[in-house]
């Protein structure tokens, strides 16, 4: 899996556990939805460390436990 699959990943199944959508991440976030879909997009690359980190505050954890995820044990180098 390649970091932005895990990244893709991981913020669907936080927005899940949050009962939260994409708008709604984006308003708890402070920054325009189109930035988080953008991160869905197929020729999209892995959104900056600045937008994790809003994200991260939208759903009221660290970066850390952002990434304390099985998503990113196991990286491909694409």
């Amino acid at each position: 899996m390649t970091l932005l699959e895990a990244t893709r990943k991981r913020i669907y199944q936080l927005c899940k556990i949050n009962n939260m959508n994409i708008n709604q991440l984006a308003i708890a976030s402070g920054i325009n939805p189109s930035t988080i879909r953008s991160i869905f997009k197929v020729i999209r690359k892995a959104p900056s460390s600045e937008t994790i980190y809003y994200i991260c505050i939208g759903f009221g954890i660290s970066i850390k436990e952002f990434y304390d995820s099985c998503f990113f044990d196991d990286l491909d180098d694409d």
